[in-house]
């Protein structure tokens, strides 16, 4: 029997947990920064609230779903559960704990199957939180070269390849919650990442930029597949479908 699809209310709690979780993030940032703490202090602390605040709603609100969060321990009754959420509380937390950089996000996502049906990324320094459901506009088209978004600290050497490749700009940006929805909003064409994810990097990235109608996949152009025993997932392509194969091309593939 093939798995269940989401419902109207999954995509919902997706969307509430990661824009209630954003706001908590923007109220700790406030008050952390007017009280002096330092930066390693600041990020500890939105990491550690914003997992509480989402493992307590989705234990009330989804009790018989498993949870996979990078900051909580892995357990793996979550390999027998068909629904299993994927959450990153703070996504970038580095530029969390730099006051005014808006270019960090929080991510929580369903997954069916190991496949991410269901999605939502809050930006919350910007006030915005894009989902499955509704799905964004398709982005429209960008008069210039392709913008190619990079890490602003550890740029892949891919990159410089498919600037060549593109006949494209490098943009240095944060996290990957950022990059992917850049792409998502049409600030940017591509987000090509091999420096090395887990799941709870891309899973809700991957899913809000799917609905958007953007190509999604592995470097090599395969599917990404969730809730595997080893949650490292190491690379991601999220671009305009038109530059899809000249991005896959350029990789190699």
């Amino acid at each position: 029997m093939p798995p269940t699809p989401p419902t109207a209310a999954d995509h919902a709690l997706a969307a509430r947990a990661a824009t209630e979780a954003g706001q908590l993030l923007v109220d700790l940032r406030a008050e952390l920064v007017a009280s002096g703490h330092d930066p390693v202090r600041m990020g500890d602390e939105g990491d550690r609230l914003s997992h509480l605040f989402l493992l307590d709603l989705l234990a009330r609100e989804a009790p018989a779903d498993a949870v996979l969060s990078e900051e909580g321990r892995d357990d793996l009754r979550r390999l027998d559960a068909t629904r299993v959420w994927i959450i990153d509380p703070v996504d970038g937390t580095r530029e969390f704990s730099e006051p005014g950089r808006t270019d960090w996000a929080v991510h929580v996502a369903l997954t069916i199957a190991g496949e991410a049906v269901v999605g939502a990324v809050a930006l919350p320094a910007r006030g915005i939180t894009l989902t499955t459901d509704p799905p964004a506009p398709r982005p429209s088209p960008h008069d210039g070269p392709p913008r190619i978004l990079v890490s602003r600290t550890r740029p892949p050497a891919q990159a410089q390849v498919l600037r060549e490749a593109l006949d494209g700009q490098l943009m240095p940006m944060g996290s990957a919650g950022a990059k992917a929805m850049a792409v998502v909003l049409g600030e940017a064409e591509v987000y090509a990442h091999a420096g090395g994810q887990y799941e709870w990097d891309n899973a809700a990235p991957a899913a809000v930029a799917a609905a958007a109608g953007l190509h999604v996949s592995r470097l090599d152009g395969s599917a990404l597949r969730y809730n595997q025993a080893d949650p490292w997932l190491p690379d991601l392509l999220i671009c305009r479908t038109d530059l899809a194969g000249p991005v896959l091309q350029a990789l190699g593939h």
